[in-house]
């Protein structure tokens, strides 16, 4: 299995325009949230007929997807990671929530996810680069903490 670090600087290879970049910095969580917001727009119904031991808790897809990769995915490459990853999703969660509770959750989710990907294509054409999930899905899971990584670390 690789380091995060291997998955970033590999990450970063095709990220490397500065226009790119900045699009990354707000299409990856824009498209990061939309998904939440996706999940969440599955009915709990579904959630019930799936797991048949049901717990009113885990009320929706995202938080039981959300748990699942930061369990098995980001904590295997670091609890910090897993947890800057956790809130992240938390925060998600909570947000989509409240666009729920204000408006259409699935069209909203829709819209941004759609918008943010348009972006994502149009950074990845001024870089000249593909993109790297096109290699290796699980760059999906990397871009939202590349992204946290970047923009919280010390610059040198």
């Amino acid at each position: 299995m690789k380091t995060a670090k291997q998955w970033f600087d590999e990450y970063a290879v095709s990220h490397q325009n500065e226009t790119n970049q900045i699009i990354h910095y707000i299409c990856v969580p824009a498209i990061f949230f939309s998904v939440i917001g996706l999940f969440m727009s599955i009915p709990p119904t579904l959630l019930k007929s799936t797991f048949k031991l049901y717990n009113p808790l885990i009320e929706n897809w995202a938080f039981v997807v959300g748990i699942f990769l930061t369990i098995f995915f980001y904590l295997r490459l670091g609890f910090w990671y897993f947890t800057k990853m956790l809130v992240v999703i938390l925060l998600a969660i909570a947000a989509n929530n409240w666009i729920n509770n204000n408006t259409n959750l699935l069209i909203t989710s829709i819209v941004i996810f759609v918008v943010a990907w348009i972006g994502q294509f149009y950074g990845h054409k001024v870089e000249g680069k593909k993109p790297s999930f096109i290699k290796d899905l699980q760059f999906l899971l990397i871009g939202p903490l590349w992204v946290i990584e970047k923009l919280t670390s010390k610059q040198k």
